[in-house]
């Protein structure tokens, strides 16, 4: 009597198709499960080097994103300064108007006394309006070189404007006459259009530089969405396959058991 046997051809060839059916019914789970048709080099290095340099991009491209909108922050304290400043320079032009319309020396003396005291404030203000060690308007100004791409091959230099009191020609003043009002009038009148003039600059390149996030959050999503086409699992297909193969597998249960059976029933007519 034969005791053990080893499975014939048809039932080796059956236990071998179950087992890459097997395997494939794994990947398909696989993916998804991850969502990804390439997890590694080895489902399809060309795709998935090609989606890693994409992403790496991307990556790359959100930093100089967070660069350029560090810079736009550092251009607004520079303008919210600026219009403080603007503010400052009315008060002031107001205070000396005053001094104009009386001749009491006290009075005059007194009004001096606060219109030195603006120019005290435009400093303060000027020093203050700067962010991360940034400052576009002080009197040791910086100039802002902002880079726009991921390499530094694209920038924009933000030239700081000294706006203290001294930068726009806001002298100090004792309103002894009338020649002393006039200049401070004078003074006053130069230093806003300037102030205004370095406004509008500033918010230029705001908005340019706005415009420079806008592509490149754009580009950036653009890298992204290619990385995940050439990657990404389609659902629908991939749950197809598997229930594909999860017949597959059963039938080829099926298959093995009968084959088997039949091989184990011949055998048994020579025991």
């Amino acid at each position: 009597m034969v005791d053990n046997v080893g499975l014939g051809s048809t039932a080796n060839s059956a236990l071998q198709g179950g087992q890459r059916t097997s395997q494939q019914s794994n990947q398909t789970n696989e993916r998804l499960s991850t969502g990804q048709r390439i997890n590694n080099p080895l489902d399809g290095a060309e795709d998935f080097f090609s989606a890693q340099a994409l992403t790496s991009r991307a990556a790359d491209l959100v930093q100089v994103k967070d660069q350029v909108g560090q810079a736009i922050s550092t251009i607004q304290a520079a303008d919210v300064g600026l219009e403080a400043i603007n503010d400052l320079s009315g008060q002031a032009r107001t205070i000396a108007q005053q001094a104009q319309n009386t001749s009491d020396p006290t009075e005059r003396a007194r009004l001096a006394d606060q219109f030195n005291q603006i120019r005290v404030q435009i400093d303060s203000i000027a020093f203050d309006s700067g962010i991360g060690g940034n400052n576009l308007i002080s009197s040791v100004q910086d100039t802002l070189e902002v880079s726009l791409n991921e390499d530094g091959s694209s920038s924009l230099a933000v030239q700081g404007v000294d706006s203290t009191s001294s930068g726009l020609g806001i002298s100090a003043r004792t309103f002894g006459s009338d020649a002393d009002i006039d200049a401070a009038l004078a003074d006053l009148s130069s230093a806003q259009t300037q102030v205004r003039s370095n406004s509008a600059s500033l918010s230029s390149s705001t908005s340019t530089l706005q415009n420079r996030i806008d592509f490149t959050d754009s580009l950036s999503n653009t890298l992204e969405q290619g990385a995940a086409n050439l990657t990404q699992s389609d659902l629908n297909e991939e749950a197809a396959s598997l229930l594909s193969l999860q017949t597959r597998q059963a039938l080829g249960a099926n298959a093995l058991t009968i084959t088997t059976n039949n091989e184990r029933a011949v055998l048994g007519l020579f025991g």
